[in-house]
C-alpha cells in the first residue's frame, strides 16, 4: 500500500494568496486539473476546495498519492527541476485554484526571504508528515489510521477549533488512504458517528474528541519518528 502524503503544512503570510500571483482559476468536483506526465511548467495553490493526487504505475491500478485542501501547494516538483507531472491532480469538489508559472515563483522566492523560508518550511513539514503517515502503518490499528486521516484533513490540532468541516470522501478513497477495506471504513465512520467525534451537514464535519481515538498512539508514533 502506497503512502498518502498529507500536506498540512500552512505558508505564514499567504493565507490569501494575494502575495503569490498567478491567475486563479475555478474548478468544477471531479474536474481533472492536470495529468501524469503532461509537462510541469506550472504550480498550484488552493485558495478554497479539495484535490486529489493519484499515481498510476505500470500494470498497475492508479493509487491515492495526496488529500490536499486550502492553503496547501500542488506541482510544486517542476521548481525542483521536474520536467513532467508525477501524478494526477482532480478537483474533489467545486475549488478555487491559484496557477503560479514556476518561473514567477523562483522570482518570488528570489526576492521575498520571508516566502523563500516560509515555502522551505512548508516543503519540510510535508516531508515530516510523509514520515508520520509511514510510522501509522507500523504502529496504529485501522481504526485508528482513520482517524489520523480525518483529523489531518480537517487541519485540526488539539490547539485547533471545536469543530472544522471538510468535504465528503468516498469510503473508497478513504480506504485506500487508510490501508483496509471499504466495508471496514463504513462500520469506523458509523462509530465515529455514533460517539459524536463526526457529522454530516452538507460537508463532514470532523471534531476535536476524535483525538481520543488515539489515546497514547500519538505519543508513541513520534517516539518511533526518532
Amino acid at each position: 500500500m502506497t503512502p498518502i502524503k498529507h500536506m498540512t503544512a500552512r505558508l505564514s503570510g499567504f493565507s490569501s494568496g494575494a502575495g503569490l500571483g498567478g491567475k486563479i482559476s475555478n474548478f468544477r468536483d471531479k474536474q481533472k486539473i492536470y495529468t501524469q506526465g503532461a509537462p510541469a511548467y506550472t504550480l498550484f495553490y488552493i485558495q478554497t476546495g479539495a484535490v486529489r493526487l493519484t499515481t498510476k504505475a505500470k500494470h498497475r491500478l492508479s493509487a491515492v498519492t495526496a488529500i490536499l485542501g486550502a492553503h496547501d501547494f500542488f506541482g510544486e516538483l517542476c521548481l525542483a527541476g521536474y520536467p513532467l507531472r508525477m501524478s494526477t491532480a482532480i478537483a474533489m469538489t467545486a475549488s478555487s485554484i491559484r496557477t503560479i508559472k514556476k518561473e514567477e515563483m523562483l522570482q518570488i522566492l528570489r526576492k521575498n526571504n520571508k516566502a523563500s523560508n516560509s515555502l522551505v518550511a512548508y516543503l519540510l513539514s510535508s516531508v515530516e508528515n510523509y514520515r508520520e503517515h509511514v510510522a501509522d502503518l507500523l504502529t496504529s490499528t485501522s481504526e485508528q489510521r482513520l482517524a489520523r486521516v480525518l483529523l489531518r484533513l480537517a487541519h485540526l490540532d488539539k490547539n485547533g477549533p471545536k469543530v472544522v468541516e471538510i468535504p465528503i470522501l468516498s469510503h473508497e478513497v478513504l480506504a485506500e488512504m487508510v490501508g483496509t477495506t471499504r466495508p471496514r471504513i463504513n462500520f469506523f465512520m458509523n462509530r465515529f458517528r455514533k460517539k459524536g467525534f463526526i457529522d454530516y451537514d452538507g460537508g463532514l464535519e470532523v471534531r476535536q474528541s476524535l483525538h481520543t481515538v488515539l489515546g497514547s498512539q500519538e505519543l508513541s508514533v513520534k517516539h518511533s519518528l526518532h
